[in-house]
């Protein structure tokens, strides 16, 4: 129930996922739905998590066996592409906060953070500073990626070529910032 809510919310939006939707996708009556999730809030978070882990594995395996820029770039282009193949999976994260440490969503979120974590590394990063550069790894490329799929780059600049200019630009400034 949760992929096909998933699915459904990659193709009309978070916002335009409603239990009735669902239901009607996947050819049930709506109260059948809630054999499966506990309601809207539920189907969400239950979401969330699943866009969570599997933006983790897709970053994770992108960054095998790559180290400073490399790693860099290969977790901000997996990060970009998970975020414009599911962009309604990916809304679903946005504000949604674990009920408790042993939450899934608590637990998938921290898979994300510790792949951009190991990125890091390679930067000799203080540890002091660890989360400031992943904030602004986060602001980076969830803003780039957001925007882009809402098709909010509309000239004529390759959006590509911006990309890469972005990994260059965060690529830099970590290197300023190591220890």
């Amino acid at each position: 129930m949760v992929a096909a809510g998933a699915a459904l919310a990659d193709e009309v939006g978070l916002a335009g996922l409603t239990m009735g939707s669902l239901a009607e996708r996947v050819g049930v009556r709506t109260p059948s739905l809630y054999k499966h999730v506990g309601g809207q809030d539920d189907l969400n978070r239950r979401i969330a998590a699943l866009a969570l882990n599997q933006a983790a594995d897709a970053v994770g395996s992108a960054v095998q066996g790559y180290a400073g820029r490399d790693a860099l770039a290969a977790a901000a282009r997996a990060f970009r592409a998970f975020v414009l193949k599911h962009p309604g999976r990916y809304a679903a994260t946005i504000g949604m906060e674990p009920s408790g440490p042993d939450d899934p969503l608590a637990t998938a979120g921290r898979r994300l953070h510790d792949v951009f974590t190991a990125v890091l590394r390679g930067y000799e990063i203080a540890e002091s500073d660890v989360d400031h550069a992943l904030r602004m790894l986060r602001s980076l490329c969830h803003g780039f990626a957001t925007l882009q799929a809402g098709n909010a780059f509309q000239w004529s600049t390759d959006i590509d070529e911006s990309f890469e200019w972005l990994i260059a630009f965060a690529d830099q400034g970590l290197r300023a910032v190591r220890r």
